[in-house]
């Protein structure tokens, strides 16, 4: 018995680097002070199709809009944020009755951010960890240590938060226990289709000796959760794992893996948090070459393959996952194929500097993005 797939909500928060516009140097909180990109931000006419209301205003902003700067807060004693240490900027869009209308208000809200960022300077591209900055130390401004500690270790991280909300009927029937322990048996297999972010310090990462291909897998894994479940918010389901892509075609099977997780239960594998942490780092190093990623990674595609009609969702588009997974190849090995090359950082992060159409996709990981 099939269920229309219009009775889900869909929604993408995406963080994006900022660069010069014509050096494509990576730029930092240093390059961009939060009032001038604030102000930039608020010059954007919201379009009158956007709903807004789902989404809050954070301070030290004064208006709600789709796009926020996004970065360290700084806070008074009170621990009320009173400035931003801006990192980038941040895209979230309103909730969508559909994936197809989802991506269109990303691809929508992108192009209008992009446009108003160009007449400053700047331009936003889809990298996952800063490909120079090495790490950011501030005051604390969390009132709990281990949050603080993490808002230091995401000053240099950037990703997409897929946002997934069920039909009543079908949320009522989630274990959501079950489900985090789900969610650590195969999000790091689900992660390694994504991995782009090999640099760090200007150069190739290196850990141990070993070049690897995550930098923000390796360090968000420790401190920061894959998934976080929003009862208050409808069920909201935001999964946090996967990399940023300069396709668009990228995020659409973002959530069509992600919903073959939430949706299969002949997926049978489950562990703690301890597991999913050890697997993530082998991931951020050895991406779809690992060992381990194989029979997950293998039962995910199997599982999209086989949920995803019951539920009105087309499984073709993962077809490029299959393909990084036959060839053990992520966008990660072909960005490190290019500097090999010769490519520079700035000429690699050009290519990430705009969000291709799925008209354009092509193979993600035939690229340098």
């Amino acid at each position: 018995m099939g269920r229309r797939p219009d009775e889900f909500g869909f929604g993408i928060e995406s963080e994006f680097l900022l660069l010069d516009s014509k050096t494509f140097r990576p730029l930092w909180w240093e390059d961009v002070p939060f009032y001038r990109l604030n102000e930039v931000l608020e010059s954007i006419p919201l379009r009158p199709e956007w709903d807004l209301s789902a989404l809050e205003l954070e301070s030290p902003h004064r208006k709600l809009m789709p796009f926020v700067a996004e970065g360290y807060g700084m806070t008074d004693a009170d621990f009320r944020v009173v400035d931003v240490r801006v990192k980038g900027v941040e895209i979230r869009t309103p909730v969508c009755s559909s994936l197809d209308s989802c991506l269109e208000v990303h691809s929508d809200i992108y192009a209008d951010l992009a446009g108003a960022l160009a007449g400053a300077g700047w331009v936003p591209a889809a990298l996952s960890h800063h490909p120079v900055a090495e790490r950011f130390t501030g005051p604390q401004n969390k009132r709990r240590h281990d949050f603080w500690l993490w808002a230091m270790q995401a000053m240099t991280t950037y990703g997409p938060d897929i946002n997934l909300s069920l039909p009543a009927e079908l949320a009522a029937h989630v274990d959501l226990k079950d489900l985090e322990a789900k969610v650590n048996a195969y999000a790091p297999a689900m992660a390694a289709f994504s991995l782009a972010s090999p640099f760090l310090g200007g150069k190739p990462w290196q850990m141990q000796g070993r070049r690897g291909l995550s930098v923000r897998t390796w360090r968000r894994s420790v401190v920061a959760p894959p998934i976080e479940i929003h009862p208050d918010e409808d069920g909201r389901l935001e999964f946090k794992v996967f990399e940023m892509s300069p396709f668009v075609a990228d995020y659409r099977r973002y959530f069509l893996l992600f919903l073959a997780l939430v949706l299969d239960e002949r997926l049978g594998d489950r562990a703690e948090a301890a597991e999913r942490v050890y697997t993530s780092g082998l991931v951020a190093l050895d991406g779809l070459r690992s060992e381990w990623v194989r029979s997950r990674g293998a039962a995910l595609l199997e599982s999209a393959r086989r949920v995803l009609p019951r539920y009105g969702f087309d499984p073709a588009p993962l077809l490029e996952f299959e393909r990084r997974f036959e060839l053990r190849r992520t966008p990660a090995d072909a960005m490190l194929e290019a500097w090999d090359g010769g490519q520079t950082l700035e000429s690699l992060l050009r290519d990430r500097a705009r969000l291709v159409p799925e008209s354009e996709s092509g193979w993600g990981c035939d690229l340098p993005g």
